[in-house]
């Protein structure tokens, strides 16, 4: 029988100083989490009331061709609503009119603020609950902000499911929910794992559809699969759920101690969690232990950006051997990150928010092996002499739980194995 690892009390950073930075900060836009959640629920569409640099940046990062119907779109704000020569609420109720009546299929409607529309105060909120009265049953409007004056890029899906969670009906079903938006095959093996564990009746939010059983009530239990949820963690807890707090499933540990955490919420025995994920952490071993073989002994810098950096310094370090010199965050939650937090050795600086030159001037000065960063920041420390990964490809690419974990160590060698070659080709 495998011994189960259990999270460790004591010994980690949880209690550790956190150097709090508030200057200029470098962040990617909030609008980008429509990306992804766009797939994730099939019925939705996404109305980002911004402006033309608004549109340009959603079809740059999602690809999308000239003749696709996408379930996002831009209601571009003009010169004359931004100088309050119209009125703004009347021309975006002509542009939800004109959108409904040509996609019948849209039964959920998220107005979504932008820097444009934070700048001018328009009131979304209100907008939307108009909305929801006029077009009510047919479909449900609600309204969050992915402005880049406001959130990371990540927050954009926290402020969308945030928005969600007090528009879901009661119930008093005991269930376990997952919360936050995974890969389709992702989820599937989560899911899988849990039910043969004897766990259910499962629920995940997002749904991909407004019409899901999904409700919410006091005797819902949650489990959180992505560390940037803060506000939706928080509406969940007002409508009466329990958070199952457990470290983040990144590699096989993290992944292990997540499921075992939900398991214990449900009483599954230890004989039962072993039989189900023996062969799976196996494979997760050995794919992680392959791939991480150029990562072992070198030293990881993460700037602030995308909230996953406390847990995936844990992984880096508990399970990829690296050592970790800064671990920057956009905002620590100990509610949520308090499990890899009580993981993660001492030893990094743990520091939250930003003030981007003092942080870059840490960096230049620690040569780390490899830097976490946003794109803004990459080519500036490449042009240094540093290998960079970008954090974007972190939430972009499928790297939860034990089949995606060799993938996950992967992102993080191949740019030191490639600054390796470029050192030797330099030599020669």
């Amino acid at each position: 029988m495998t011994e189960l690892p259990r999270i460790p009390t004591g010994g980690g950073c949880r209690e550790e100083p956190i150097l709090k930075q508030r200057g200029q900060r470098e962040v990617f836009c909030g609008l980008t989490g429509i990306i992804w959640l766009h797939r994730k629920m099939q019925d939705a569409f996404f109305l980002v009331i911004g402006s033309r640099t608004c549109a340009h940046l959603l079809q740059s990062a999602a690809g999308v061709m000239i003749f696709a119907e996408p379930r996002f779109g831009t209601a571009i704000l003009e010169e004359t609503d931004l100088a309050g020569l119209a009125d703004a609420q009347t021309e975006l109720d002509k542009v939800v009119d004109q959108l409904l009546a040509r996609r019948t299929d849209i039964k959920q409607l998220f107005l979504v603020g932008s820097c444009p529309s934070e700048v001018i105060k328009l009131d979304l909120s209100r907008a939307a609950e108009r909305m929801t009265e006029k077009y009510a049953p047919s479909v449900r409007v609600l309204n969050f902000s992915g402005s880049g004056i406001e959130t990371t890029f990540t927050q954009g899906e926290d402020a969308c499911l945030a928005a969600m969670v007090p528009v879901l009906p009661k119930t008093e079903e005991k269930q376990l929910l997952l919360v936050g938006a995974l890969p389709d095959v992702v989820e599937e093996q989560a899911v899988s794992l849990l039910q043969q564990m004897g766990i259910g009746p499962i629920k995940v939010l997002p749904a991909p559809r407004a019409d899901s059983d999904l409700g919410i009530g006091e005797n819902t239990v949650f489990a959180l699969t992505q560390p940037f949820l803060g506000d939706t963690h928080a509406a969940l807890e007002r409508r009466g759920a329990k958070h199952i707090a457990a470290p983040f499933p990144f590699g096989e540990e993290g992944t292990t101690a997540w499921l075992r955490t939900v398991a214990d919420q449900f009483g599954v025995t230890e004989e039962t969690f072993t039989r189900v994920t023996d062969a799976p952490r196996a494979r997760a071993r050995k794919a992680i232990s392959q791939a991480s073989e150029a990562l072992r002994g070198k030293s990881v810098f993460f700037f602030p950006d995308s909230q996953l950096e406390i847990p995936l310094a844990r992984f880096l370090t508990r399970e990829c051997g690296m050592d970790a010199i800064e671990v920057g965050a956009p905002f620590i939650h100990k509610g949520i990150v308090g499990p890899d937090l009580d993981m993660l050795a001492k030893g990094p600086v743990i520091s939250e928010g930003q003030d981007v030159d003092l942080q870059l001037d840490r960096c230049r000065a620690a040569r780390p092996d490899l830097t976490v960063c946003g794109l803004g920041l990459a080519n500036p420390l490449e042009a240094d002499g540093l290998a960079t990964k970008w954090a974007i490809e972190l939430v972009f690419t499928p790297v939860h739980f034990y089949e995606q974990a060799g993938d996950l160590a992967g992102l993080f060698s191949r740019p030191v194995r490639r600054a390796g070659l470029l050192k030797l080709e330099a030599a020669e």
